[in-house]
């Protein structure tokens, strides 16, 4: 992959401290430590290492990663480690992309309560599914959900939503047979919209009366219980957003497939396309109008403020497992689903035989030859003043 024109860090270097300036007194502990993590990422205040080919003998002097899983540059090798991980939870069938987003209406609450909507998000959506699918009158079985959180849009806007993958089928009651889905979209999305929508409100209720829930800035009139209220009849007489996409593969698609949802962050840097005069232009897609692709423009600060929306609250899980895929009976659950799928193989047929597989884990590979690199040595702040060649990509 080329690199990219302009970098989130660049614009963070030269715009942070107008956006400090402005926006410090609003912002928590974990984005400020984001914030400094992207501006250090892959410069000498990291330190760094010596690597060397393998096969070449070439060798160059690196930065080291943040590793902050907020920063555009470090989630290559992330990734590809759950993916190498989840390779043996895959079964050989297809598989189902289902989404479920809340009304932009409860923005103000999302900003002021991530911990608590988030984790609410995770619940009301693996309830609806797994309440849906063990209907008799729709699938009659018990599922496996991947749930991943997303907060943004394309225009970096905050937009809460979840993504789930989802095997096509699950084990019966009894667990005594594998039921495959009777539906082309796998469950029928009004049914899931519905239940959605009750289950998130009933749990937004329920937190508002405990008063758990922080109403301040523009959520600040739904500390009033009349005014609250009024917002969720609103949104009860509204139908909220949930999709599902056919089944697309099975093992091998399933991993490529979750491979651009994951580790995803808010934009990519290769999204952006121009930063000049201390604004920036990033490419993005118009879904209001068709996913049409067009070019937007922002202030360096403004597009900081839209960017650090989506950091998460300290050790926020925000790639969940339910039904057959929690953790707690995942290995039991998997073998018997493998059995009743009548595969003969202790996983599914594509891992095995070696057609799935993540990248290298070395992911920086020798500008020579393309072999892999290894790490020699590494170096302190004060001992990389010594070197004289730094390879930074």
């Amino acid at each position: 992959m080329t690199r990219p024109v302009v970098e989130v860090a660049d614009i963070l270097r030269a715009q942070g401290q107008s956006f400090l300036d402005r926006y410090r007194s609003s912002l928590d502990f974990q984005q400020l430590k984001a914030l400094r993590a992207i501006q250090r990422c892959r410069t000498a205040a990291l330190g760094g290492h010596r690597d060397a080919c393998q096969s070449c003998g070439y060798q160059a002097i690196s930065y080291n990663s943040c590793r902050n899983r907020h920063c555009p540059k470090c989630q290559a090798q992330a990734r590809e480690r759950w993916i190498t991980a989840r390779q043996r939870d895959l079964l050989d069938t297809s598989y189902f992309h289902v989404v479920f987003t809340v009304p932009h209406e409860l923005n103000g609450l999302a900003l002021e309560n991530p911990r608590l909507f988030y984790d609410l998000l995770f619940t009301a959506t693996a309830q609806t599914l797994l309440e849906i699918a063990s209907d008799a009158k729709h699938l009659g079985a018990e599922i496996g959900v991947i749930a991943i959180l997303h907060t943004w849009g394309q225009n970096l806007l905050l937009h809460p939503h979840m993504h789930c993958v989802i095997p096509a089928g699950g084990l019966s009651l009894d667990h005594r047979r594998w039921v495959r889905p009777r539906y082309a979209f796998f469950l029928p999305v009004k049914a899931l919209s519905r239940v959605f929508r009750g289950k998130f409100l009933a749990g937004l209720k329920r937190l508002h009366r405990r008063k758990k829930l922080q109403c301040a800035g523009p959520a600040g009139a739904l500390a009033d219980q009349q005014q609250f209220a009024k917002l969720l009849r609103h949104l009860h007489r509204h139908d909220w957003v949930v999709y599902a996409k056919p089944a697309f593969g099975g093992p091998l698609q399933v991993l490529r497939y979750l491979g651009r949802y994951t580790h995803r962050v808010a934009i990519s840097n290769h999204r952006l396309s121009a930063f000049e005069q201390e604004r920036v232009t990033f490419r993005w897609k118009d879904y209001a109008h068709g996913g049409k692709q067009s070019q937007m423009t922002l202030t360096g600060t403004e597009f900081l403020r839209r960017f650090f929306l989506h950091v998460l609250p300290r050790s926020f899980v925000r790639i969940r497992h339910f039904g057959f895929l929690a953790n707690r009976f995942r290995l039991s659950r998997l073998a018997l689903c493998r059995q009743l799928l009548d595969c003969s193989c202790s996983m599914p047929r594509a891992v095995k035989s070696g057609e799935v597989h993540s990248e290298s884990p070395s992911l920086w590979h020798c500008p020579r030859c393309g072999a892999s690199m290894i790490v020699l040595q590494r170096f302190t702040v004060a001992e990389l003043s010594t070197c004289t060649y730094f390879d930074t990509s």
